[in-house]
């Protein structure tokens, strides 16, 4: 164990050590809006080559942390990654997402599937988070992600990306025995891929459950939270001490049931307000966000001014800054670079009056 001034800077935060400043990291921080990734992207246009290509995927999450030095570099991969060892193959057609075909839609299907053995079917996770803390060493917190059931499960079962999530919630609600069981069998096999991802050089986790927003506060309870709470739980049996993040995309309505899934922190979209995400959760709930992925558009003193205001609204301790959703596709570069710069110097800055 390193001492507190060696541990990574968000990682002491994630840990609730109470620090000067909030750490800051995005959410696909590593994408389409930087033009070193356009150029490597024109070379190897298939996106499961970038992701599942150690050498690729490295270059990749590193290139955010060579131009701006985030406290947070998360592995690039995709939430659909584990898929294929379960017996669930997918592709990602460029400009249109993912398919699954043929997608989950029986008894039988889910019967058959297979429990998932990541140093079988994902060696390459190990090899990229080991380069990762490798790479970036004490200086930034090695992130690891995956998705959540109830997520995978509407990849899986609508065969795609949905506007309406017709086909999952027609099994939720006719077929439900059909749909737990399925939820049961991602949430093991997501559990055992988290505690490989921590074994592998994962500091820390985060959770995207993104289409549970979708759902009413009473299917949440039925269909999303159970499934959370049984990767965490399992998680927590053997990895106690790595920090778990929520994130949700549409979360304002079930907020609070975000906060009974277990997890350490939980990241808050642009749709609740800093100041009463962190009521509605309580004190001793760390956050993170909540920044508009828009704002990367204003101008750079509206994004200090969004910054700032965002840092007062959270308070001292337990937040973790960062947007509300992924970057957006065209965001400036130099908008970026303001965004993490000017979160360095938030102690400063707030210090001031503005």
């Amino acid at each position: 164990m390193t001492g507190a001034n060696e541990t990574p800077y968000l990682l002491r935060a994630a840990r609730g050590e109470i620090l000067d400043r909030p750490p800051v990291w995005m959410m696909r921080q590593a994408g389409r809006y930087m033009k070193v990734y356009r150029d490597l992207r024109d070379k190897y246009p298939s996106f499961r080559e970038r992701s599942e290509n150690p050498d690729l995927a490295i270059e990749i999450s590193l290139q955010p942390w060579r131009a701006f030095q985030p406290d947070g570099v998360i592995m690039f991969s995709d939430i659909l990654t584990p898929l294929p060892g379960m017996g669930i193959p997918f592709d990602i057609v460029e400009s249109k997402g993912p398919v699954i075909d043929p997608p989950i839609r029986t008894k039988e299907q889910v019967d058959n599937l297979r429990p998932l053995d990541p140093e079988e079917s994902l060696p390459f996770i190990k090899t990229i988070l080991n380069t990762l803390r490798a790479e970036v060493g004490n200086k930034s917190t090695v992130l690891g992600f995956v998705g959540s059931p109830w997520t995978l499960a509407a990849y899986a079962i609508e065969g795609k990306s949905s506007k309406n999530y017709a086909i999952i919630k027609n099994m939720a609600f006719s077929q439900p025995e059909i749909l737990h069981s399925f939820l049961s069998k991602i949430a093991d096999s997501i559990a055992v891929y988290v505690r490989y991802q921590i074994d592998c050089g994962a500091q820390v986790v985060q959770l995207f459950d993104s289409w549970a927003g979708q759902l009413s506060p009473q299917d949440y309870e039925t269909f999303a939270l159970p499934y959370q709470q049984q990767v965490v739980r399992q998680v927590k049996e053997t990895h106690p001490d790595t920090p778990l993040i929520l994130y949700i995309s549409g979360s304002a309505g079930v907020l609070e049931r975000m906060g009974q899934s277990g997890v350490d922190i939980v990241s808050l979209d642009w749709t609740v307000d800093m100041a009463e995400g962190r009521k509605r959760l309580g004190r001793g709930m760390k956050v993170q966000g909540n920044i508009d992925p828009g704002v990367l558009f204003g101008s750079q003193d509206f994004i200090k001014a969004r910054i700032l205001d965002t840092v007062r609204k959270a308070g001292r301790g337990g937040h973790i800054l960062n947007l509300g959703h992924g970057v957006l596709v065209g965001t400036p570069e130099d908008n970026v670079r303001c965004f993490f710069e000017t979160a360095k110097q938030v102690d400063q800055l707030l210090a001031v009056p503005v």
